[in-house]
């Protein structure tokens, strides 16, 4: 009871804090004439209260710890770009060439980490040095990319497959007198007579004879490739049977030559020197079913969209009009061409999307966008 009794009081503290205390108490009392070390209690109370040089940061899987977040580059993460960017670029190499000049794309350095939250201490800086020296030497322009790499140009035989010949073939630019089918047959008139050649087998077949009072001015495929019609110098379309090689209709309307002609899925469109479109229905008894009067000279280029909504003509008065089958008039004129309007070909990409060019005067191509 009496050594319980003489038994000093201890303090609650860390274990190192008291060794570290008897440690001084021991280099305190060393010395000659050191003066008696003051209490434990009364050197805990002077201990200088600053903090703690390693401090613990706690987060868990849900919150993130907020001093090691990369909070502040959030802006200089890449935001994925736009596929109409990408199909512009590539749209202007194709039309201009791979070296053509272009808007630049604003600059995005390209972060090794994208991570924004960390849910744990991280030792390393909050940004590394290599994301620094890659945000440094970033310029505008030096990310541009195209979506696929750059493919060699295109080899074209400078000479060619296949020679045919072709005596009495007109020569004239409102004239069309060749075409291709789907089935590989190839069409071409010559004179009064129609051609077809086989490019499978390089077979040669003569279809028709117009005589010696007319002549063939337009020949055009339907889309499946069976049978051709045929625009004559009197003003008359005929449809073959290219497989029976028989005529299966004739059909009148114009006043003279009919030189272009278009299908669609059932209408077969005619342009004359007589400034008119006729609309032909084969399976009605009648030669056509409309009419389409607006240009102010020959109709030499027509196309129909593929959707089969529209279709659109050009003229020899340098106007390139749209129709569609709910308005005798057309829906759309363009008049910026100063020659003939003959090329004309619809986007089978874009929706509403035409070219056109002009003759030798204009030599001039435009893409409008034929909103209907």
């Amino acid at each position: 009871m009496a050594a319980a009794a003489d038994a000093k009081p201890r303090l609650n503290v860390p274990p190192s804090m008291a060794a570290a205390l008897r440690l001084d108490s021991l280099v305190a009392g060393a010395g000659p004439g050191a003066s008696p070390s003051p209490s434990p209690s009364r050197r805990l109370a002077e201990a200088p209260k600053t903090p703690s040089p390693s401090k613990t940061t706690y987060s868990d899987r849900f919150i993130p710890c907020r001093s090691s977040s990369r909070l502040h580059n959030f802006a200089l993460l890449d935001s994925p770009k736009s596929d109409a960017t990408t199909y512009s670029r590539l749209l202007r190499a194709e039309l201009f060439g791979p070296d053509s000049p272009g808007p630049a794309p604003a600059a995005a350095p390209a972060s090794p980490n994208t991570n924004l939250f960390r849910f744990k201490k991280d030792h390393s800086a909050a940004t590394s040095p290599g994301f620094a020296a890659a945000h440094q030497d970033c310029t505008p322009g030096s990310g541009e990319t195209t979506a696929s790499p750059h493919k060699p140009p295109r080899k074209v035989p400078k000479t060619p497959h296949k020679v045919l010949d072709a005596p009495s073939l007109q020569d004239d630019f409102y004239l069309n007198l060749v075409d291709w089918s789907s089935q590989n047959m190839l069409a071409v008139g010559l004179g009064t007579c129609v051609y077809l050649w086989s490019a499978s087998n390089s077979k040669v077949t003569k279809l028709c004879d117009l005589g010696p009072r007319d002549s063939v001015c337009a020949v055009h495929w339907s889309r499946e490739g069976s049978y051709l019609a045929i625009g004559t110098g009197l003003g008359d379309v005929q449809i073959w049977d290219s497989s029976r090689c028989k005529r299966i209709r004739n059909m009148g309307g114009h006043q003279t030559r009919a030189g272009v002609l278009a299908w669609s899925s059932c209408i077969l469109s005619s342009g004359s020197r007589d400034k008119n479109i006729l609309q032909h229905d084969i399976r009605v008894p009648s030669d056509y079913i409309s009419k389409f009067s607006g240009h102010r000279s020959e109709v030499c280029g027509l196309k129909w969209s593929h959707d089969d909504r529209e279709l659109a003509s050009g003229g020899n008065d340098n106007q390139l009009l749209v129709w569609n089958q709910r308005s005798q008039q057309p829906v759309l004129r363009l008049t910026e061409h100063t020659a003939a309007v003959k090329a004309i070909a619809w986007s089978p990409h874009q929706q509403s999307l035409l070219a056109s060019g002009g003759g030798t005067a204009d030599r001039f191509a435009t893409l409008p966008g034929a909103k209907m």
